[in-house]
Protein backbone atom coordinates (compact mmCIF):
# COMPACT_ATOMS: atom_id res chain seq x y z
CA UNK A 1 0.00 0.00 0.00
CA UNK A 2 2.75 2.15 0.92
CA UNK A 3 4.74 1.74 -2.64
CA UNK A 4 1.16 2.47 -3.97
CA UNK A 5 0.82 5.66 -2.55
CA UNK A 6 4.44 6.67 -3.23
CA UNK A 7 3.89 6.04 -6.86
CA UNK A 8 0.88 8.13 -6.92
CA UNK A 9 2.64 10.67 -5.24
CA UNK A 10 5.52 10.86 -7.83
CA UNK A 11 2.86 10.98 -10.32
CA UNK A 12 1.62 14.18 -9.33
CA UNK A 13 4.70 16.01 -8.46
CA UNK A 14 6.22 15.07 -11.63
CA UNK A 15 2.80 16.54 -13.56
CA UNK A 16 3.41 19.70 -10.80
CA UNK A 17 6.83 19.72 -12.46
CA UNK A 18 6.24 19.39 -15.99
CA UNK A 19 3.96 21.54 -15.92
CA UNK A 20 5.85 24.39 -14.49
CA UNK A 21 8.62 23.36 -16.80
CA UNK A 22 5.92 23.95 -20.16
CA UNK A 23 5.01 27.15 -18.47
CA UNK A 24 9.06 28.03 -18.22
CA UNK A 25 9.63 27.69 -21.84
CA UNK A 26 6.71 29.01 -23.60
CA UNK A 27 6.69 32.53 -21.39
CA UNK A 28 5.06 34.92 -23.51
CA UNK A 29 6.70 36.86 -26.31
CA UNK A 30 6.01 40.97 -25.93
CA UNK A 31 3.56 40.36 -28.87
CA UNK A 32 2.09 37.55 -27.18
CA UNK A 33 -2.05 39.47 -27.29
CA UNK A 34 -1.57 40.96 -30.99
CA UNK A 35 -3.97 37.98 -31.99
CA UNK A 36 -3.95 37.74 -35.96
CA UNK A 37 -6.36 35.27 -36.04
CA UNK A 38 -8.76 38.02 -35.00
CA UNK A 39 -7.98 40.72 -37.45
CA UNK A 40 -5.46 42.04 -35.27
CA UNK A 41 -1.91 42.55 -36.95
CA UNK A 42 1.48 44.57 -36.36
CA UNK A 43 4.67 45.67 -38.40
CA UNK A 44 7.89 45.46 -37.78
CA UNK A 45 10.65 47.33 -39.56
CA UNK A 46 13.31 45.07 -39.94
CA UNK A 47 16.49 47.26 -40.59
CA UNK A 48 20.13 45.67 -40.80
CA UNK A 49 22.73 48.55 -39.94
CA UNK A 50 24.41 46.12 -38.13
CA UNK A 51 27.69 43.88 -37.67
CA UNK A 52 25.92 41.65 -34.80
CA UNK A 53 22.51 40.29 -35.88
CA UNK A 54 21.16 36.97 -35.79
CA UNK A 55 20.84 35.38 -39.57
CA UNK A 56 17.61 35.81 -41.06
CA UNK A 57 16.69 31.99 -40.60
CA UNK A 58 16.75 32.56 -37.18
CA UNK A 59 15.01 35.91 -37.35
CA UNK A 60 12.34 34.38 -39.18
CA UNK A 61 11.82 31.73 -36.09
CA UNK A 62 11.61 34.95 -34.14
CA UNK A 63 9.12 36.79 -35.68
CA UNK A 64 6.78 33.71 -36.01
CA UNK A 65 6.87 33.16 -32.78
CA UNK A 66 5.74 36.95 -31.78
CA UNK A 67 2.94 36.71 -34.23
CA UNK A 68 4.23 39.11 -35.71
CA UNK A 69 2.52 39.43 -39.17
CA UNK A 70 4.01 41.60 -41.77
CA UNK A 71 7.89 42.92 -41.75
CA UNK A 72 9.17 45.96 -43.82
CA UNK A 73 12.68 45.75 -45.18
CA UNK A 74 14.81 48.82 -46.25
CA UNK A 75 15.59 46.78 -49.38
CA UNK A 76 15.04 43.46 -50.83
CA UNK A 77 17.99 40.97 -49.10
CA UNK A 78 17.49 37.36 -51.13
CA UNK A 79 18.49 36.17 -47.72
CA UNK A 80 15.80 37.27 -45.41
CA UNK A 81 12.98 36.60 -48.60
CA UNK A 82 14.35 32.86 -48.81
CA UNK A 83 14.44 32.75 -44.81
CA UNK A 84 10.70 33.60 -44.51
CA UNK A 85 9.24 31.28 -47.69
CA UNK A 86 6.44 29.90 -46.67
CA UNK A 87 6.00 32.31 -43.21
CA UNK A 88 2.74 33.51 -44.05
CA UNK A 89 3.87 37.11 -43.35
CA UNK A 90 3.74 39.77 -45.60
CA UNK A 91 6.58 41.94 -46.78
CA UNK A 92 7.31 45.55 -47.85
CA UNK A 93 10.73 45.42 -49.56
CA UNK A 94 12.50 48.76 -50.68
CA UNK A 95 14.69 50.10 -53.69
CA UNK A 96 17.23 52.48 -51.90
CA UNK A 97 17.52 56.48 -52.54
CA UNK A 98 21.02 55.60 -54.72
CA UNK A 99 18.87 53.05 -57.11
CA UNK A 100 15.71 55.59 -57.60
CA UNK A 101 17.06 57.12 -61.16
CA UNK A 102 18.00 53.83 -62.13
CA UNK A 103 14.23 52.59 -61.73
CA UNK A 104 13.63 55.69 -64.11
CA UNK A 105 14.37 53.44 -67.17
CA UNK A 106 11.16 51.01 -67.51
CA UNK A 107 13.72 47.73 -68.69
CA UNK A 108 16.05 48.73 -65.61
CA UNK A 109 12.61 48.56 -63.55
CA UNK A 110 11.48 45.42 -65.20
CA UNK A 111 14.62 43.64 -64.68
CA UNK A 112 14.94 44.57 -60.81
CA UNK A 113 11.52 43.63 -60.31
CA UNK A 114 12.11 40.01 -62.21
CA UNK A 115 15.41 40.08 -60.39
CA UNK A 116 14.02 40.87 -56.26
CA UNK A 117 9.90 39.93 -56.45
CA UNK A 118 8.59 37.86 -59.08
CA UNK A 119 11.43 34.36 -58.08
CA UNK A 120 10.10 34.69 -54.21
CA UNK A 121 6.13 34.97 -55.31
CA UNK A 122 3.66 33.49 -54.17
CA UNK A 123 5.83 31.63 -51.15
CA UNK A 124 7.16 34.92 -49.86
CA UNK A 125 4.21 37.59 -49.75
CA UNK A 126 5.80 40.28 -51.28
CA UNK A 127 2.67 42.98 -51.17
CA UNK A 128 4.70 46.74 -51.65
CA UNK A 129 7.27 47.71 -53.11
CA UNK A 130 8.71 51.34 -51.60
CA UNK A 131 10.83 53.95 -54.04
CA UNK A 132 13.01 55.67 -52.21
CA UNK A 133 12.73 56.77 -48.05
CA UNK A 134 12.10 60.47 -47.30
CA UNK A 135 12.67 61.98 -50.49
CA UNK A 136 10.91 64.66 -50.52
CA UNK A 137 12.73 65.90 -46.35
CA UNK A 138 15.75 65.97 -48.17
CA UNK A 139 17.93 68.37 -50.44
CA UNK A 140 18.41 66.46 -53.60
CA UNK A 141 16.22 68.24 -55.56
CA UNK A 142 17.01 66.04 -58.50
CA UNK A 143 16.44 63.10 -56.54
CA UNK A 144 12.84 64.45 -55.73
CA UNK A 145 12.02 64.92 -59.71
CA UNK A 146 12.92 61.21 -60.01
CA UNK A 147 10.69 60.04 -57.25
CA UNK A 148 7.74 59.68 -59.73
CA UNK A 149 8.74 58.75 -63.26
CA UNK A 150 10.75 55.92 -60.74
CA UNK A 151 7.32 54.89 -59.13
CA UNK A 152 5.47 54.59 -62.45
CA UNK A 153 8.27 52.75 -64.11
CA UNK A 154 8.08 50.12 -60.94
CA UNK A 155 4.49 49.84 -61.36
CA UNK A 156 4.39 49.58 -65.33
CA UNK A 157 6.94 46.66 -64.51
CA UNK A 158 4.41 44.91 -62.36
CA UNK A 159 1.21 45.39 -64.35
CA UNK A 160 3.78 44.08 -67.44
CA UNK A 161 4.39 40.88 -65.34
CA UNK A 162 0.71 40.98 -64.24
CA UNK A 163 1.51 41.02 -60.51
CA UNK A 164 0.42 44.67 -59.85
CA UNK A 165 -2.85 43.20 -57.96
CA UNK A 166 -0.46 41.12 -55.47
CA UNK A 167 2.27 44.43 -55.04
CA UNK A 168 1.99 47.97 -54.55
CA UNK A 169 4.06 50.85 -55.60
CA UNK A 170 4.58 53.75 -52.79
CA UNK A 171 7.42 55.77 -51.26
CA UNK A 172 7.59 56.61 -47.41
CA UNK A 173 8.09 60.29 -46.23
CA UNK A 174 9.17 62.05 -43.48
CA UNK A 175 6.53 63.83 -41.20
CA UNK A 176 8.49 67.06 -42.32
CA UNK A 177 7.05 67.45 -45.68
CA UNK A 178 4.27 68.71 -43.71
CA UNK A 179 4.05 72.58 -42.72
CA UNK A 180 1.45 72.60 -40.78
CA UNK A 181 -0.07 69.67 -38.33
CA UNK A 182 -2.23 71.64 -35.63
CA UNK A 183 -5.14 71.90 -35.42
CA UNK A 184 -5.15 68.22 -37.13
CA UNK A 185 -8.39 69.02 -39.39
CA UNK A 186 -5.82 72.09 -40.70
CA UNK A 187 -3.25 70.08 -41.51
CA UNK A 188 -1.10 70.63 -44.79
CA UNK A 189 1.79 70.15 -46.77
CA UNK A 190 4.93 72.65 -47.24
CA UNK A 191 3.83 75.10 -50.26
CA UNK A 192 7.57 74.15 -51.96
CA UNK A 193 6.84 70.66 -52.54
CA UNK A 194 3.30 70.84 -53.67
CA UNK A 195 4.55 70.49 -57.36
CA UNK A 196 5.89 66.93 -56.26
CA UNK A 197 3.32 65.87 -54.08
CA UNK A 198 -0.16 66.43 -56.40
CA UNK A 199 1.20 63.65 -59.11
CA UNK A 200 2.30 61.75 -56.59
CA UNK A 201 -0.87 61.79 -54.89
CA UNK A 202 -2.73 61.67 -58.50
CA UNK A 203 -0.66 58.35 -58.81
CA UNK A 204 -1.59 56.43 -55.25
CA UNK A 205 -5.40 57.23 -56.00
CA UNK A 206 -4.98 55.75 -59.63
CA UNK A 207 -3.41 52.18 -58.22
CA UNK A 208 -4.65 52.41 -55.36
CA UNK A 209 -1.69 52.20 -53.32
CA UNK A 210 -1.37 53.58 -49.85
CA UNK A 211 0.24 57.15 -48.77
CA UNK A 212 2.86 56.00 -45.99
CA UNK A 213 4.46 58.60 -43.01
CA UNK A 214 7.17 57.91 -40.96
CA UNK A 215 5.36 59.23 -37.38
CA UNK A 216 7.52 59.97 -34.50
CA UNK A 217 6.04 61.83 -31.48
CA UNK A 218 9.08 61.15 -30.01
CA UNK A 219 11.10 63.85 -32.25
CA UNK A 220 8.32 66.40 -31.11
CA UNK A 221 8.63 65.87 -27.50
CA UNK A 222 12.57 66.27 -27.81
CA UNK A 223 12.12 69.33 -29.34
CA UNK A 224 10.43 71.08 -27.46
CA UNK A 225 9.57 68.78 -23.89
CA UNK A 226 8.82 72.44 -21.72
CA UNK A 227 5.52 72.52 -24.67
CA UNK A 228 4.93 68.97 -25.58
CA UNK A 229 3.15 66.97 -22.40
CA UNK A 230 4.97 63.55 -22.27
CA UNK A 231 1.90 61.54 -21.15
CA UNK A 232 0.43 63.22 -24.93
CA UNK A 233 2.62 61.83 -26.87
CA UNK A 234 3.11 58.36 -24.81
CA UNK A 235 -0.63 57.46 -25.08
CA UNK A 236 -0.82 57.99 -21.30
CA UNK A 237 -3.49 58.98 -19.33
CA UNK A 238 -3.44 62.87 -19.87
CA UNK A 239 -6.57 66.03 -20.66
CA UNK A 240 -5.90 65.67 -24.31
CA UNK A 241 -6.00 68.18 -26.72
CA UNK A 242 -9.27 69.71 -28.82
CA UNK A 243 -9.60 70.45 -32.44
CA UNK A 244 -11.01 73.81 -31.95
CA UNK A 245 -12.28 73.72 -35.95
CA UNK A 246 -13.80 69.94 -35.76
CA UNK A 247 -14.44 69.30 -31.67
CA UNK A 248 -12.46 66.43 -32.00
CA UNK A 249 -10.71 65.56 -28.58
CA UNK A 250 -7.20 63.69 -29.19
CA UNK A 251 -5.70 61.80 -26.43
CA UNK A 252 -2.39 61.26 -27.92
CA UNK A 253 -0.17 63.02 -30.58
CA UNK A 254 0.30 59.97 -33.13
CA UNK A 255 -3.97 60.44 -34.02
CA UNK A 256 -3.29 64.09 -34.57
CA UNK A 257 -0.21 63.35 -36.40
CA UNK A 258 -2.50 61.35 -38.86
CA UNK A 259 -5.36 63.10 -38.91
CA UNK A 260 -3.01 65.74 -40.03
CA UNK A 261 -1.99 64.08 -43.04
CA UNK A 262 -5.15 62.83 -43.68
CA UNK A 263 -6.26 66.74 -44.10
CA UNK A 264 -3.29 67.54 -45.59
CA UNK A 265 -3.94 65.30 -48.30
CA UNK A 266 -8.28 66.07 -48.56
CA UNK A 267 -6.68 69.71 -49.03
CA UNK A 268 -5.18 68.58 -52.50
CA UNK A 269 -8.41 67.20 -53.59
CA UNK A 270 -8.18 63.42 -52.75
CA UNK A 271 -10.48 61.75 -50.02
CA UNK A 272 -9.60 57.89 -51.46
CA UNK A 273 -5.93 57.42 -50.61
CA UNK A 274 -5.13 54.78 -47.34
CA UNK A 275 -2.68 56.65 -45.20
CA UNK A 276 -0.46 53.85 -42.79
CA UNK A 277 2.48 54.56 -40.38
CA UNK A 278 5.53 53.43 -41.80
CA UNK A 279 7.53 53.85 -39.33
CA UNK A 280 6.96 54.87 -35.65
CA UNK A 281 8.87 54.00 -32.53
CA UNK A 282 10.69 55.44 -29.02
CA UNK A 283 14.20 55.12 -28.48
CA UNK A 284 15.52 53.32 -24.85
CA UNK A 285 18.86 55.66 -24.99
CA UNK A 286 19.60 58.63 -26.34
CA UNK A 287 22.24 61.24 -26.07
CA UNK A 288 22.11 64.02 -22.30
CA UNK A 289 20.38 66.37 -24.64
CA UNK A 290 17.79 63.54 -26.04
CA UNK A 291 15.31 64.23 -23.49
CA UNK A 292 13.09 61.37 -22.65
CA UNK A 293 14.98 58.51 -24.72
CA UNK A 294 14.78 56.12 -21.90
CA UNK A 295 13.88 52.46 -21.44
CA UNK A 296 10.81 53.41 -19.33
CA UNK A 297 9.37 56.00 -21.76
CA UNK A 298 9.86 53.07 -24.87
CA UNK A 299 8.86 50.47 -23.16
CA UNK A 300 5.42 52.75 -22.78
CA UNK A 301 5.27 54.20 -25.91
CA UNK A 302 5.21 50.65 -28.17
CA UNK A 303 3.19 49.40 -25.31
CA UNK A 304 0.46 51.27 -25.28
CA UNK A 305 0.78 51.75 -28.83
CA UNK A 306 0.27 47.50 -29.07
CA UNK A 307 -3.09 48.00 -27.02
CA UNK A 308 -4.65 50.52 -29.39
CA UNK A 309 -3.92 47.83 -32.20
CA UNK A 310 -5.49 44.98 -30.58
CA UNK A 311 -8.62 47.80 -30.14
CA UNK A 312 -8.77 47.77 -34.01
CA UNK A 313 -8.79 51.97 -33.09
CA UNK A 314 -9.01 54.36 -35.56
CA UNK A 315 -8.06 57.66 -35.58
CA UNK A 316 -10.85 60.71 -34.35
CA UNK A 317 -11.26 61.80 -37.81
CA UNK A 318 -11.30 57.86 -39.13
CA UNK A 319 -13.05 56.26 -36.06
CA UNK A 320 -13.79 52.84 -38.14
CA UNK A 321 -10.45 52.75 -40.26
CA UNK A 322 -7.88 50.81 -37.76
CA UNK A 323 -4.72 52.21 -37.60
CA UNK A 324 -1.87 50.86 -39.77
CA UNK A 325 1.27 50.84 -38.14
CA UNK A 326 4.80 49.04 -38.60
CA UNK A 327 6.66 49.33 -35.31
CA UNK A 328 10.68 50.85 -35.74
CA UNK A 329 12.10 48.91 -35.18
CA UNK A 330 12.97 44.99 -34.61
CA UNK A 331 16.64 45.04 -33.32
CA UNK A 332 19.24 48.16 -31.81
CA UNK A 333 21.46 48.66 -34.83
CA UNK A 334 24.82 49.37 -33.74
CA UNK A 335 26.23 50.87 -36.81
CA UNK A 336 23.71 53.57 -37.30
CA UNK A 337 24.97 56.96 -37.86
CA UNK A 338 23.76 59.52 -36.02
CA UNK A 339 23.23 60.81 -32.28
CA UNK A 340 22.89 57.48 -29.80
CA UNK A 341 18.84 57.20 -30.27
CA UNK A 342 19.27 56.21 -33.35
CA UNK A 343 21.03 53.11 -32.42
CA UNK A 344 18.35 52.46 -29.82
CA UNK A 345 15.30 51.93 -31.34
CA UNK A 346 15.18 47.96 -31.20
CA UNK A 347 12.66 46.41 -29.34
CA UNK A 348 15.28 43.12 -29.20
CA UNK A 349 19.00 43.10 -29.09
CA UNK A 350 20.98 41.12 -31.47
CA UNK A 351 20.62 38.09 -29.40
CA UNK A 352 17.09 38.00 -29.43
CA UNK A 353 16.45 39.10 -25.71
CA UNK A 354 13.95 41.88 -25.17
CA UNK A 355 15.17 45.20 -24.34
CA UNK A 356 11.94 46.60 -22.20
CA UNK A 357 8.47 44.21 -22.26
CA UNK A 358 5.73 45.61 -23.81
CA UNK A 359 3.25 42.66 -22.83
CA UNK A 360 -0.14 43.88 -23.02
CA UNK A 361 -0.75 41.98 -19.67
CA UNK A 362 2.64 42.60 -18.14
CA UNK A 363 4.24 39.66 -19.09
CA UNK A 364 7.95 39.38 -19.03
CA UNK A 365 10.38 37.09 -20.49
CA UNK A 366 12.71 35.61 -18.30
CA UNK A 367 16.04 37.58 -17.33
CA UNK A 368 18.12 34.39 -18.49
CA UNK A 369 15.98 34.36 -22.16
CA UNK A 370 18.26 34.17 -25.20
CA UNK A 371 15.98 33.19 -28.11
CA UNK A 372 19.13 32.61 -30.37
CA UNK A 373 21.77 29.97 -29.75
CA UNK A 374 23.96 27.45 -31.70
CA UNK A 375 20.87 25.33 -32.59
CA UNK A 376 18.79 28.92 -33.14
CA UNK A 377 16.08 27.62 -30.23
CA UNK A 378 15.51 28.94 -26.88
CA UNK A 379 17.88 28.37 -24.16
CA UNK A 380 16.93 27.28 -20.99
CA UNK A 381 18.45 27.75 -17.90
CA UNK A 382 20.79 25.80 -16.82
CA UNK A 383 18.98 25.62 -12.94
CA UNK A 384 16.70 23.34 -14.39
CA UNK A 385 18.43 20.52 -15.15
CA UNK A 386 19.49 20.64 -11.06
CA UNK A 387 16.33 21.10 -10.28
CA UNK A 388 15.20 17.65 -11.40
CA UNK A 389 17.74 16.06 -10.04
CA UNK A 390 17.46 17.46 -6.35
CA UNK A 391 13.74 16.95 -6.71
CA UNK A 392 14.16 12.91 -7.78
CA UNK A 393 17.09 12.88 -5.23
CA UNK A 394 14.66 14.44 -2.28
CA UNK A 395 11.70 12.10 -3.28
CA UNK A 396 13.17 8.88 -3.45
CA UNK A 397 15.09 9.41 0.00
CA UNK A 398 11.72 10.14 1.63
Amino acid sequence: MATVLRLLLFMWLSGVVLLLLLLFISSPSPFHSIDPAHGVTVGINYGQIANNLPSPSQVALLLQSLNISRVKLYDADPNVLRAFSSSDIEFIIGIGNENVANMMDLSKALAWIKQNVQPYLPLTRITCVTVGNEVLSGNDTALMANLLPAMQSVYQSLVALGIDEQVSVTTAHSFAILANSFPPSSGSFRHDLYHYLQPLLNFHSQTKSPFLINAYPFFAYKADPDRVPLQYALFEPNPGVTDSITNLKYDNMLYAQMDAVYSAIRAMGHTDIDIRISETGWPSMGDPEEEGATPENAAAYNGNLLKRIAMNQGTPLKPSVPIDVHVFALFNEDMKPGPTSERNYGLFYPDGSPVYNIGLHGSSLPSSYSYFSSSSQRTVSPNLPSFFFFFFFWFFSL
